[in-house]
């Protein structure tokens, strides 16, 4: 449950699209906001962002990850001390820790499943996550460092789930500029590594 919204099986997301940003334009104008406004996140947009996230792509289809929403200030505090002290988390309205499953990746992929799979399927979730809340208006920042241990320990997490990132999540108070990026003649090889 988020809220009183109760999430099921995600069906195949029907945006409004006079409201919503094209996928491109997602993903050139998603940005890493660090400073969020302190209004509410509606649960009919969570829940749009949370099926996004189902929607990513993962390892034979196991959809092998977990969602944590964290609204509760006390909890927020503890995660933000677990996160070397990112004070954003806690100045967000809400945070979204996303867990990979490692037990349901090991089942068909073995120590494989178990050290990479699962992780892959959160991050691909991570990545939905964030251009669907960037469609909707809302801003992001994916958060990595953190105390794996404290964070299990703090949300109760079971060994089997592992937490990959913790996504503060908002409606920005900034307007970042876009980071340069490496052009693709530098990064994109053909064939071969170093054949351009």
């Amino acid at each position: 449950m988020v809220g009183s919204v109760a999430l099921s099986k995600p069906n195949p997301p029907a945006f409004d699209k006079r409201v919503e940003l094209d996928v491109f334009e997602a993903i050139e104008g998603r940005r890493s906001i660090r400073v969020f406004r302190p209004d509410p996140i509606p649960d009919n947009m969570l829940k749009k962002m949370l099926e996004a996230a189902q929607w990513a792509p993962s390892a034979g289809n196991l959809q092998a990850r977990e969602f944590i929403i964290v609204k509760d200030p006390e909890i927020k505090r503890a995660l933000c001390d677990a996160a070397l002290g990112q004070t954003f988390i806690i100045q967000a309205p809400v945070n979204i820790v996303v867990c990979a499953n490692k037990r349901k990746s090991a089942m068909r992929y073995g120590r494989r499943g178990e050290e990479l799979y699962c992780i892959l399927d959160a991050a691909a979730a991570v990545q939905n996550l964030m251009l669907a809340a960037c469609a909707l208006g809302l801003g992001t920042c994916w958060i990595g460092a953190f105390y794996d241990d404290e964070v299990s320990k703090i949300l109760d997490l079971p060994n089997w789930l592992r937490p990959v990132a913790i996504i503060p999540t908002g409606y920005p108070a900034e307007s970042p500029l876009p980071p340069p990026r490496e052009p693709l003649s530098e990064v994109a090889h053909r064939e071969r590594y170093g054949s351009k």
